[in-house]
């Protein structure tokens, strides 16, 4: 049934008949797409609420991402709020309050997860204190970090002033300095605490009905701890307690406009000051402390502006070096930098516009091949102009020279930060080749056979962006673990380890499989790591991480429009081949040539399928090294067309396993390739397919490159 309780929203009663029993506990959930994330935060509430006589109400404001019909689909005991626009956290969160019916009400952000014993800890402690009347729990980052906005202090002039100046930074464990977040009390004692954090509290209805529902005049930030203001000036205490623990994957509903979002945070800050503050501290002006608060609203402005600016400010300097470089090449000195400073700036900001133009400051800023084409693009259109407009034609050799330096400078860098142990699981990785040869370090946690399946899907989806390690068993059945094409890494309670010994950048749980309190267990056990934990749930649909929900879907098999099928990049990949083939030969011959005399050793002769089963002679030195010297006559094989460097699987004639589709396909066998740089993951001949079949349709010229980079870091 529907009906309206106002002019702004619709309400849609899922069950069909409504028990009116006492209700221990109403939940209240404020919804703004983030499906997926909700319909995980809804399965683990239900987990939680087990044997409470409870309710659950989800408000959503006028979401766009499928959440109401994905709700009433999957949920059908819940009440469900539809706003018919966005009314904010506070004015959303008090419909559900007024329709709740529980002794008991908690607020919870619908990016959040929940232990199967939240909900029990809770009762328990209001059980044991009468006097609690706000209360909240440990918050954990998805990285399994303490979320120090848990429990907080009200921002008092003293309080924001050692936040300003950095001195809660400096002096965490200070009781003078540290009360910002009360970073100075230990997160596993219970305390009487100032503020909570609005993505999880629960209050007691007498507390509710004392200091009365959220102030509405705040949007989305700041209602929260107004709440708490306002109840710790009543008989009430809000407090905050260790004996459970929740994951908030914090900011899902509002990252989309991170800018709108600050000024509507220090906004929030401004209105509370105002509201509680300006005639409490007659010692200060409220002027001043209005003034501190957008102080510090500028310098967020400023530190995100940085941030997002931060890779086109490395782009310039890179650039003004490599121009500054070619004058000292062109002319031995640095005679004309005055004179032509002017005309040098101008080819930077043509050259960061060529960048910008491709996406290396969005979307695609850590990708090698867009960058490549920024720089080439920036190139010929400096080139261009020195030859249209005589101001500008200052030195090509300049122009040439700095080029050089930027194209592999620029990309470079990129490659670095994607490469090094800080960056890579830290730097989001865009673009399909990005997430094909940078995958992270990931093992699955569940029993076998989820796992299987779910190693399997991520095997088929060749761009996944996630390097499959093993896996980690929650049953302790390894029976034909053999026979499965998967590794067994250890069990659940080895994983603090398991994570520590491989490297493990990504842990993926299988949620069915494992409960909610062991994964924030093992989540704040893990906290020090540098890892990041994600959740797939039952339908193997989604995984679901820190801002970032991955679809898994199968590549599917039939293609129609292949680019190596088109004469153009046919031509290209050849090009490539041939002058890459030349510059290795010539710089590789000597040592082919010591090698060989000093060994004594013949060629040896290979015969392996080429192009649609034609069979070719591949030589190479016969050595227990099997060294990359020793392959040095490939080179010749690529040179004269046979071999490609990058292409498919080298396959003896005659050899076990060979395969007549993949013999037939129309591709040339490559020294490496898709196939080879994830062997490590024992593909099936079906995955292989997909994987070159990947390759035709998203081949190009950097997609070759960076498969030989990946080669190369994996020697």
């Amino acid at each position: 049934m529907a009906k309206s309780v106002d002019n702004h929203a619709t309400v849609l009663n899922t069950k069909k008949t409504r028990v009116q029993d006492d209700i221990t506990l109403s939940i209240i959930i404020v919804n703004y797409n983030v499906k997926e994330f909700l319909e995980q935060t809804l399965i683990s509430v239900h987990k939680a609420l087990a044997g409470i006589a409870s309710e659950i109400i989800v408000v959503d404001n006028a979401s766009t991402d499928g959440s109401g019909k994905a709700v009433r689909r999957k949920f059908k005991d819940i009440l469900f709020i539809e706003n018919k626009e966005n009314l904010g956290f506070a004015r959303a969160s008090n419909q559900g309050l007024k329709m709740a019916r529980g002794n008991f009400l908690a607020l919870l952000n619908p990016d959040t997860i929940v232990q199967e014993d939240t909900f029990t800890k809770m009762l328990q402690h209001f059980a044991d204190n009468p006097d609690t009347g706000l209360l909240g729990c440990k918050i954990l980052n998805p990285d399994g970090s303490l979320q120090l906005a848990c429990r907080r202090s009200f921002p008092t002039p003293w309080v924001a002033f050692t936040k300003l100046s950095g001195l809660s930074y400096l002096f965490p464990h200070s009781d003078l300095f540290g009360r910002y977040n009360l970073t100075y009390l230990d997160p596993d004692v219970t305390h009487e605490v100032e503020g909570l954090s609005g993505s999880f509290m629960m209050v007691r209805r007498d507390t509710l009905d004392d200091v009365g529902y959220l102030d509405e005049s705040f949007f989305l930030y700041g209602e929260d701890l107004d709440w708490c203001y306002r109840v710790t000036q009543s008989k009430w205490k809000v407090r905050f307690t260790p004996d459970t623990q929740i994951v908030h994957f914090k900011g899902e509903s509002s990252k989309r406009a991170e800018f709108d979002n600050l000024k509507v945070f220090y906004h929030a800050m401004g209105l509370f000051a105002h509201k509680h503050f300006r005639h409490k501290y007659l010692f200060m002006p409220y002027w001043l402390l209005w003034m501190a608060i957008w102080l510090r609203a500028g310098g967020s402005f400023l530190l995100k502006l940085l941030k997002v600016s931060a890779g086109g400010i490395i782009d310039f300097v890179f650039l003004a070096c490599g121009l500054v470089l070619g004058m000292l090449v062109r002319f031995g000195g640095f005679d004309y930098i005055g004179s032509f400073s002017t005309v040098f700036v101008v080819y930077i900001f043509i050259w960061l516009g060529s960048l910008k133009f491709f996406g290396c400051y969005r979307r695609y800023q850590y990708s090698l091949s867009k960058s490549w084409l920024g720089v080439l693009t920036g190139f010929l259109i400096n080139t261009s102009l020195t030859f249209f407009f005589n101001q500008y034609a200052f030195s090509r050799a300049v122009i040439l020279l700095g080029g050089a330096f930027a194209f592999f400078a620029i990309p470079g860098w990129r490659l670095l930060v994607r490469i090094l142990p800080i960056g890579r699981g830290l730097v989001p990785v865009a673009g399909h080749i990005g997430r094909t040869m940078l995958a992270r370090k990931t093992v699955i946690v569940g029993d076998i056979d989820a796992c299987e399946l779910l190693v399997k899907k991520l095997n088929r989806q060749v761009d996944a962006g996630y390097d499959v390690c093993g896996i980690v068993n929650t049953n302790g059945n390894h029976k034909n673990m053999s026979k499965r094409n998967i590794k067994l890494l250890g069990e659940f309670k080895d994983l603090k380890y398991i994570i520590e010994d491989n490297h493990i950048q990504e842990v993926i749980f299988a949620t069915h499989q494992v409960s909610y309190d062991q994964i924030l267990k093992i989540m704040s056990e893990c906290e020090d790591q540098r890892v990041n934990f994600k959740l797939i749930p039952s339908d193997f649909e989604v995984i679901i991480g820190k801002s970032s929900i991955d679809h898994i879907e199968d590549v599917p098999l039939l293609e129609i429009d292949y680019k190596l099928h088109q004469t153009m990049h046919r031509k290209i990949k050849r090009t490539f081949d041939v002058y890459l083939s030349l510059v290795l030969l010539v710089a590789f011959a000597p040592f082919f040539f010591v090698k060989k005399i000093s060994c004594r050793k013949k060629l040896q002769k290979r015969v392996v399928f080429g192009l649609k089963n034609n069979k070719i002679s591949v030589y190479q030195i016969s050595t227990r090294e099997n060294s990359l010297v020793d392959k040095f006559p490939y080179l010749w094989s690529v040179l004269t067309g046979r071999l490609s460097f990058v292409g498919k699987e080298l396959r003896e004639v005659g050899e076990e396993g060979t395969n007549e589709w993949h013999n037939s396909l129309d591709l040339k066998p490559g020294l490496t390739g898709l196939e080879q740089v994830n062997a490590h993951k024992n593909l099936t001949e079906e995955d292989k397919k997909k994987y070159l079949l990947y390759y035709l349709k998203n081949y190009s010229p950097f997609l070759d490159l960076e498969i030989l980079f990946k080669s190369l870091f994996k020697l």
